[in-house]
């Protein structure tokens, strides 16, 4: 991540007082970055193909602008979180409509190659990886977070353990203890 932590936080702050030239200024600074992590989420998402990195990062900004009420962005680390949220949910909404049996139903491309970091079964429907990850959270936040900027943001452990202030060691061990959950409950 190219962007300094002082101005991209402050330009938030900002932002999120009702500044709506601080916007101007943050969007070059964090749309790279938001880009990259774009980039790589349509890559652990084969079957997401007729979707592209830019359209993904405008839609995230359409989400988070569009909102009636102003977002509430308190620091650079949440604002990649909200915005790894919002691609996961987006990415999570076509799945379901490409679920339906309008669209295919049960069927699945062959070269799907879905999340291989958690090393969960390529047969894992987003849908059913989505509710796990949301039970994750109401058990253990900061395991959640860890997987969401990981697997959904595509940050390495140094990026993670840097957005939410703690070693990389225990990114690790949230990492392999996320990951050994998700695979049980997606099991069960």
């Amino acid at each position: 991540m190219d962007s300094g932590t002082e101005d991209v936080t402050a330009l938030l702050g900002r932002w999120g007082d009702g500044d709506v030239r601080a916007l101007d200024h943050l969007l070059p600074q964090v749309y790279a970055d938001l880009r990259r992590i774009a980039r790589c989420e349509l890559g652990r998402h084969r079957q997401q193909v007729t979707l592209q990195p830019t359209a993904l990062v405008n839609e995230v900004f359409v989400r988070l602008l569009g909102r009636d009420a102003a977002v509430h962005v308190e620091d650079r680390r949440h604002f990649y979180n909200l915005s790894a949220q919002v691609m996961r949910q987006l990415l999570v909404a076509r799945a379901r409509t490409a679920a339906t049996s309008k669209r295919g139903g049960g069927w699945r491309r062959a070269d799907i190659d879905a999340m291989p970091e958690l090393a969960i079964d390529e047969d894992t429907r987003l849908p059913d990886l989505d509710e796990a990850l949301t039970r994750l959270a109401a058990l253990n936040p900061r395991m959640a977070e860890v997987v969401q900027l990981r697997s959904f943001g595509g940050f390495e452990v140094e990026e993670v353990a840097g957005l939410l202030a703690v070693d990389a060691r225990t990114v690790y061990r949230d990492w392999a203890a996320a990951r050994a959950w998700l695979r049980m409950a997606l099991e069960s």
